[in-house]
């Protein structure tokens, strides 16, 4: 199943409504994409910790063989 970037958009403004969101559809098949999540709640945060924020924000869209979202190159930092 393949998802719209406006959708995976959507999935984070839900957690981070004032982060600044960049969506980049990788392979033109709806399943391979890159994001860019900058926001201020990740100050003082870890990659990693910033990471499994939007990754969580996703509420499960990337889980198995059958998610939605095969694949997120994702990019996070504090402004």
């Amino acid at each position: 199943m393949a998802m719209q970037a406006s959708e995976i958009e959507a999935l984070i403004r839900e957690t981070f409504p004032e982060a600044k969101i960049t969506i980049t559809d990788l392979a033109g098949d709806g399943n391979h994409y890159a994001a860019e999540v900058v926001d201020a709640s990740f100050t003082g945060k870890s990659r990693v910790a910033q990471q499994r924020a939007v990754y969580a924000a996703l509420k499960g869209k990337m889980d198995g063989a059958n998610g939605e979202l095969h694949a997120l190159a994702l990019t996070t930092r504090a402004p």
